[in-house]
């Protein structure tokens, strides 16, 4: 069975065909071209598919499609298209080796930043984010500069 979903997606209405659970991450990647989002684990525990629902960060491979209905998804598209000053500090610090984890990672910080967060508040917040190639120093160093 398909369901139309309509939701707001980085301040633009949009529309979705889809399964009601499939995950959000599957209608973002495919329907929506919005590649930035990426697949880690699939289970919600590596938070490379880390977007916003409403201002709060989730993971996108477990949110159904239906859970977005009339509300605001953010996605790391959406934070470097704001130009927000988090990307060009990580760019300077070189903080991202692969780049896979980044999105998410961004997504998250930018969002604990924006709402006025703590240097040791988002440090924490990002436990859930796995970076695997080792650049979480200077991803966390490059948050710490701007958060503070």
């Amino acid at each position: 069975m398909m369901q139309t979903v309509e939701f707001s997606l980085n301040g633009k209405a949009v529309t979705v065909q889809g399964p009601p659970a499939m995950p959000l991450l599957f209608a973002l990647r495919g329907a929506l071209a919005h590649k930035g989002t990426r697949l880690g684990c699939g289970e919600g525990h590596c938070g490379a598919c880390t977007v916003t629902l409403d201002g709060v960060p989730v993971t996108s491979c477990n949110t159904p499609l239906s859970a977005v209905e009339g509300r605001a998804v953010g996605t790391v598209e959406g934070i470097v298209a704001a130009d927000h000053p988090l990307v060009a500090v990580l760019i300077r610090h070189q903080a991202g080796q692969c780049g896979y984890c980044l999105p998410g990672i961004l997504t998250k910080a930018a969002t604990l930043i924006d709402q006025g967060r703590g240097v040791d508040e988002i440090c924490a917040a990002l436990d859930e984010n796995l970076c695997r190639c080792g650049a979480h120093a200077r991803i966390l160093a490059a948050i710490a500069e701007v958060a503070s």
